[in-house]
C-alpha cells in the first residue's frame, strides 16, 4: 500500500459574510485560484498529472451548486480534470483529503487535489440561522428528552420524534452548543475566557506573520487585494466578551462573541504517493498516517469527534501524548472545551495560533483550512505531528493524523 503524502497547501485570507472582502467574489473563482495555488506550489506538476479533483461544500446551492469541483476545473482550463464535490457539512473538506489519500494509497490514482469552498455571503439557500428545521418548535425548547451518554451524565434537548414530529439532524447548531454546554457544566465565564484567548493568539500569529506563508492573496473586482483575514477583531478580551447578549436561547450561553462568525473562504492542498513524489522530484511536507470519522446525538454534537479522534489514534499506534499540535474547529466554544474535556486534553493545546471563533470558518472549507495552518504549525514550531479534528453539524465528527517529513 502506497504512503499518502501533502505536497502543498494554501488558503485564502477568511472573510466575514456579507461584510468582508470577499463578499463579492463568486465561490467557483475563489475555489479556482485556490486550486490552482497548490497546482504552483508543487514546483514541477502539471495539471496533467492530477487524476482528480476532490472539493468540500457544506452548503452546495446558488453560486457553489451543481458540482463545484468539476466548475473549477473547466474555470482553470483543465477540461481534462475529473471534479467531484463531497459534503459531511463542516468536515467537507477534510473528508475530501480522505478521499484523496485513499485513492493514493489503493494505488487508484497518484496525484488528487483536496480543497474545500464557502461562501456564506452568497448562499441563496439559507444559513446556519435558517435551517430546514428552525421553524420546527420541538427545537424551539419543547418537548424535551433526557438522554444518557457515556461519561458524561446526562441532559435535556428538544427531540420532534416525542411530539409525533417528522426529526431532522440538522437542529441549528447554536442551539446544539447550548446542549452541550448544559450536559458538561461549561460555564458563560469558560465559554468567553476560550473566546479571548482565540482572539489574543490569532493577534500574535497575524503580527508575528505566521500566516502569511499559507495564505493566498485574492485580487478582488474592484482591483485592490485582500492580503489578510478580516473577521478577527483587535481588544477583544473577557470583560468585553461578557456583556454579548445570548443568541440562541434567552437564557443561553452561546453569544456571537464565543461563536465563529459566518464567513467566507477556501484552501487546498496537493495529495500523492510518496513514491511518486519522491520519483518526480516533489518534496512531501507531511505524511497522511490515519484517518477516521464519526458520529453521535445531533443535540450534542461538541464531543463527537472524539471517538474519530481515539480511532485516528489508534489506527496510527499513538496517543495524545505523541502529538505535537492540535488543530481543531472553534465553531463553538462550548463544542472545543467539551470535546478536550471527554479526552481530559488541556484546551491550552488546542489551536496554539489561534483558531475559528477569531479567524472565522467557511464550513466547507474547514478542514482544509486546519490541515493548511497544522502544516505551517510544524514547521515554523519546529514539531512532528499534527492531529486535525472537526465537528459537523448533524452530529458527525472527523479526525486525521499527519506527521511532518521535511
Amino acid at each position: 500500500m502506497q504512503n499518502a503524502v501533502i505536497t502543498s497547501a494554501a488558503r485564502t485570507p477568511v472573510g466575514r459574510a456579507h461584510k468582508g472582502a470577499l463578499a463579492a467574489v463568486r465561490p467557483d473563482d475563489l475555489l479556482a485560484r485556490t486550486v490552482a495555488e497548490v497546482l504552483v506550489r508543487t514546483p514541477g506538476l502539471e495539471s496533467r498529472s492530477v487524476d482528480d479533483l476532490v472539493v468540500g461544500c457544506a452548503l452546495p446551492g446558488g453560486e457553489q451548486g451543481f458540482n463545484i469541483a468539476r466548475i473549477a476545473a473547466v474555470l482553470l482550463g483543465w477540461d481534462h480534470v475529473p471534479g467531484v464535490t463531497v459534503n459531511r457539512f463542516c468536515t467537507s473538506s477534510l473528508q475530501a483529503i480522505r478521499m484523496a489519500a485513499q485513492a493514493v494509497r489503493c494505488g487508484d490514482a497518484d496525484v488528487v487535489i483536496a480543497a474545500g469552498v464557502e461562501s456564506q455571503s452568497r448562499l441563496t439557500n439559507g444559513s446556519s440561522d435558517t435551517w430546514p428545521c428552525t421553524e420546527n418548535p420541538a427545537f424551539r425548547g419543547a418537548g424535551l428528552r433526557t438522554v444518557e451518554r457515556s461519561g458524561a451524565g446526562t441532559g435535556p434537548w428538544a427531540d420532534p420524534r416525542d411530539r409525533g414530529e417528522w426529526p431532522d439532524p440538522y437542529i441549528p447548531v447554536g442551539l446544539a452548543a447550548e446542549n452541550t454546554a448544559d450536559l458538561y457544566g461549561i460555564t458563560r465565564a469558560d465559554m468567553d475566557a476560550y473566546a479571548a484567548r482565540s482572539h489574543r493568539l490569532t493577534q500574535e500569529a497575524l503580527s508575528d506573520g505566521f500566516h502569511f506563508g499559507d495564505t493566498l492573496p485574492v485580487k478582488l473586482p474592484d482591483g485592490t487585494t485582500f492580503t489578510a483575514d478580516d473577521c478577527p477583531r483587535i481588544g477583544v478580551t473577557e470583560e468585553s466578551l461578557a456583556v454579548l447578549p445570548p443568541r440562541f436561547r434567552p437564557d443561553g450561553r452561546v453569544t456571537a462573541g464565543n461563536s465563529a462568525p459566518l464567513s467566507d473562504g477556501a484552501a487546498a492542498v496537493v495529495v500523492m504517493s510518496e513514491s511518486y513524489a519522491r520519483a518526480h522530484g516533489h518534496l512531501p511536507l507531511a505524511r497522511i498516517l490515519s484517518t477516521a470519522v464519526s458520529a453521535g446525538t445531533p443535540e450534542t454534537e461538541g464531543p463527537v469527534p472524539v471517538t474519530a479522534t481515539r480511532a485516528a489514534l489508534t489506527r496510527a499506534g499513538m496517543s495524545l501524548e505523541d502529538i505535537g499540535t492540535i488543530a481543531g474547529n472553534e465553531a463553538f466554544a462550548a463544542q472545543i472545551l467539551a470535546y478536550c474535556a471527554e479526552l481530559g486534553l488541556d484546551p491550552e493545546r488546542m489551536n496554539t495560533h489561534g483558531g475559528s471563533i477569531a479567524l472565522g470558518e467557511p464550513y466547507g472549507a474547514a478542514g482544509a483550512r486546519l490541515t493548511t495552518t497544522a502544516l505551517t504549525t510544524l514547521r515554523q514550531d519546529d514539531l512532528t505531528t499534527a492531529l486535525i479534528t472537526v465537528v459537523a453539524a448533524g452530529g458527525q465528527g472527523m479526525a486525521m493524523l499527519l506527521e511532518r517529513t521535511s
